[in-house]
C-alpha cells in the first residue's frame, strides 16, 4: 500500500495506464516504487493529501515525476524548505536524471518567483472566498470507484445530453430570469440577471422567488443601480425571502464589480468565484455557463438527486469523495455547445420530474440510462419470482471490497421507496433551541396614528441589519422573563408601567440551525412619543411596519398582537403561532354567563384592568 504523505509536492508514478482493467498505478514520494495495486475493473487514487494547483510532469526512466504546486497558507511548507525537500527527493532517484535536473531546477525557480508574487499580492488584497483559493483536497486512500457508477462510453454521454436537452426544449418552464437572460444582448446585464436569480433560488422555491425577482429587477435593473442602493433598501425588498445575508453579499458583489472591475462581471467560473463575495462554486458555474457559455458543470441539490439516481450512487452525497465524483460527472456530461441550457435542464429535471418523493419516472427522459430504475425493475422481478435475495451492493461490488459510491451495508434496499432509495439522506444535526421574550410596544394615541417601536439588529449574525420588536434572550423555564424584558424596553423607551405588560402567546420559528421560541408580550402606552428616540430605534405606523425590513417571524409576532391569527399558522411549515388558552374567545353561552355576573365598570377603567392582567 502506498504510504501516506502529509504534503507531497513531488510524486512519481509508474508508467502504466490506470484506466484499463488489470493495469497498475503506482504513486510514490521518493526513493523507490511502492508495491503496485491491481485495478481490475476499478480506478484507484492513492494520493492521500494533494494540493490543487498547477501540475507538471517529467519522465525519469520508466517513472513519471509529478509536481503539485502547493499554495502559501496555513500548514504549508515554506518555499525554501519545499525546494530543498524536492531536491533531496530527486537526489535519491535511482534512474538517470541529469537532463531532468536542470529542467526541474528551472521550474522550481520559476515557481518560487510565482509564490513570492502571490505572497505580496495576498498582503494587499483580501483573501478569496472559501473554496476557491488553492486548497487541500481530501482524497480517501485506496478509494475504489466501480465503472458501474460512471459514464465510460462516449455514446452513452451523447445520448444523455441529447435526451435531456430535447426534453428541456419541450418542457422547460417559462421563468422571468430565463426570458431576461435569453433576450439580453449585453453580457454584463445578462450575467447580472442570472446572478440575482441564482442567489435568490438558493434554499428557496421557484414559486416564492418569482415575485421577489420581478420586483428586484424593476427596482435595480443594472449592477450600477444595485451598487448605489442602501443596505436598508436591499433588506427591505429581501424581507420574507429568508437567508438575508444573500441580499447583502449580492450588493457587495455589485459594488465590487462597479468600483473595482470597471463594471464588467468576470467571464469564467474560476474568476467569478475568486473575485466576487458570496459567489461559490455552484453560483460561479451557473453564471459562467448560462451567461457566458463556458462549458462548466454545476451541482446543486436537484443535480445531486438526478446523478445519484442515474448512476445508482447510494453513498452519502455530502461526503468529500462522493461530492468530488458528482462534480466530475457533471463536468463530463455538460454539453459544450449548450452548457447553460444543459445545466438548467439538469436542474429542471430534478425539480419537476426526478423529485425527492414520488418521482415521475414514466415521464423521465433518462429512464433508459437510469441505474436506479433498473435496480427497481430487478428487485420487482426478484420479488415476483420469489427468488433468494441477491447481494445488496448495487450490482457493482467485486470480490475486493465495498464500493465507496454504494450504499453502506447498514442501509439495505427499501422496496417501498423505489428510486427514492437514492440519494442517501445525510444525517442532520437537530437545531439548537433558544427562547426569547419579545414585546410589541405601541403608542395608540400618537400623532398621525398608532405607532409601534422597532429596533435594529446588529450588522452581523442572525438576521443582520433587520428590524424587530425589542426582545431579550431568556431561559425556557420562563423565570424572570417579565423583569428582563421590562428592563430592555426601558432602555429604549424610558420608564414604563410594569403592570401593563401583558403576555399574549408564543411564536415558534425554525431557522436553518436555530429553533427559536418567541414569548410574545404587548404593552400599550398612554403618553406621546419620547422627545428623543435612541439610535438604532424608530417608531413606525402599522402600514410602515408591513413594508419595513422585518423578518417573517416578526410579522407572525405582530399577528398575535393584532389578534388576527389564533392557533397554528398554516401559511408556513416553519412557524407556529399560538395564544394562551386563557385568552381564547369563550363560547357564546359562557359569554352570556360572564356578562350576567360581571359588575358594571366604566369603559376607561375596564380597558385599564384588562390591560393590566
Amino acid at each position: 500500500m502506498t504510504p501516506r504523505v502529509p504534503r507531497p509536492s513531488s510524486l512519481w508514478v509508474r508508467r502504466t495506464s490506470a484506466l484499463l482493467p488489470g493495469a497498475t498505478l503506482v504513486v510514490g514520494d521518493g526513493g523507490r516504487p511502492s508495491p503496485s495495486e491491481s485495478l481490475t475493473g476499478r480506478t484507484s487514487v492513492q494520493i492521500s493529501r494533494v494540493w490543487r494547483g498547477v501540475v507538471g510532469s517529467e519522465q525519469v526512466g520508466t517513472y513519471w515525476l509529478l509536481r503539485a504546486d502547493s499554495p502559501l497558507g496555513v500548514g504549508t511548507t515554506p518555499p525554501r524548505k519545499r525546494l530543498a525537500r524536492d531536491a533531496a527527493w530527486e537526489a535519491i532517484m535511482k534512474k538517470p536524471r541529469a537532463a531532468v535536473g536542470r529542467r526541474c531546477r528551472k521550474q522550481a525557480s520559476s515557481q518560487a518567483r510565482r509564490e513570492k508574487h502571490a505572497l505580496s499580492s495576498n498582503q494587499t488584497k483580501p483573501s478569496a472566498p472559501d473554496g476557491l483559493e488553492k486548497r487541500q483536497e481530501e482524497v480517501v486512500l485506496q478509494a475504489p470507484v466501480s465503472p458501474y457508477h460512471l459514464f465510460r462510453d462516449t455514446a452513452e454521454v451523447t445520448v444523455f445530453r441529447e435526451s435531456l436537452l430535447s426534453w428541456y426544449d419541450q418542457e422547460k418552464r417559462d421563468l422571468p430570469w430565463r426570458r431576461r437572460a435569453e433576450g439580453e444582448v449585453d453580457l454584463d446585464r445578462r450575467a447580472y440577471a442570472v446572478w440575482v436569480s441564482e442567489v435568490m433560488l438558493q434554499q428557496t422555491q421557484v414559486a416564492t422567488v418569482i415575485n421577489y425577482y420581478t420586483r428586484w429587477m424593476q427596482k435595480w435593473p443594472t449592477l450600477q443601480d444595485l451598487a448605489s442602493a442602501s443596505l436598508e433598501e436591499v433588506n427591505q425588498l429581501w424581507a420574507g425571502l429568508g437567508y438575508y445575508s444573500r441580499g447583502r453579499r449580492l450588493q457587495e458583489g455589485a459594488r465590487k464589480v462597479v468600483e473595482e472591475l470597471g463594471g464588467h462581471v468576470p467571464r469564467t467560473a474560476e474568476t467569478l468565484q475568486r473575485l466576487l463575495p458570496g459567489v461559490g462554486r455552484y453560483t460561479a458555474g451557473a453564471i459562467a455557463s448560462i451567461a457566458f457559455g463556458q462549458a462548466t458543470g454545476v451541482v446543486d441539490g436537484n443535480v445531486v438527486r438526478v446523478l445519484c439516481r442515474v448512476r445508482a450512487i447510494g453513498a452519502d452525497p455530502s461526503s468529500t469523495l462522493v461530492s468530488q465524483q458528482l462534480w466530475s460527472l457533471a463536468q463530463q456530461l455538460v454539453d459544450p455547445a449548450r452548457p447553460g441550457d444543459f445545466n438548467q435542464a439538469a436542474m429542471e429535471l430534478g425539480a419537476t420530474v426526478c423529485t425527492p418523493q414520488r418521482p415521475l419516472c414514466s415521464q423521465c427522459p433518462m429512464q433508459s440510462l437510469c441505474r436506479a430504475h433498473q435496480r427497481v425493475e430487478r428487485e420487482q422481478l426478484l420479488a415476483s419470482q420469489s427468488l433468494p435475495d441477491s447481494l445488496d451492493v448495487e450490482e457493482c461490488a467485486s470480490n475486493t471490497g465495498q464500493c465507496q459510491l454504494c450504499a453502506p451495508p447498514t442501509e439495505p434496499w427499501d422496496q417501498t421507496l423505489g428510486v427514492a432509495n437514492f440519494p442517501r439522506k445525510a444525517s442532520r444535526r437537530p437545531p439548537r433551541e433558544e427562547c426569547s421574550a419579545i414585546c410589541v410596544l405601541e403608542q395608540p394615541r400618537a400623532h398621525g396614528g398608532a405607532q409601534i417601536l422597532l429596533v435594529q439588529r446588529p450588522n452581523s449574525g442572525l438576521l443582520a441589519g433587520l428590524w424587530e420588536f425589542p426582545s431579550v434572550t431568556v431561559e425556557p423555564s420562563g423565570q424572570c422573563q417579565r423583569k428582563a424584558l421590562l428592563l430592555e424596553l426601558q432602555s429604549w423607551a424610558g420608564p414604563l408601567p410594569a403592570t401593563h405588560l401583558q403576555h399574549l402567546g408564543q411564536v415558534i420559528h425554525t431557522f436553518s440551525h436555530i429553533k427559536l421560541t418567541y414569548q410574545v408580550y404587548g404593552l400599550a402606552l398612554e403618553r406621546q412619543t419620547p422627545v428623543t428616540t435612541p439610535s438604532g430605534a424608530r417608531w413606525l405606523t402599522r402600514e410602515e411596519f408591513h413594508t419595513a425590513a422585518v423578518s417573517t417571524a416578526m410579522k407572525k409576532v405582530f399577528r398575535i398582537y393584532e389578534g388576527q391569527q389564533p392557533g397554528t399558522c398554516k401559511s408556513s411549515k416553519r412557524s407556529q403561532v399560538s395564544i394562551p388558552a386563557s385568552r381564547k374567545k369563550p363560547s357564546p353561552g359562557q359569554q352570556i354567563l360572564d356578562s350576567f355576573f360581571r359588575p358594571h365598570i366604566p369603559t376607561d377603567a375596564s380597558r385599564l384592568n384588562i390591560t393590566s392582567q
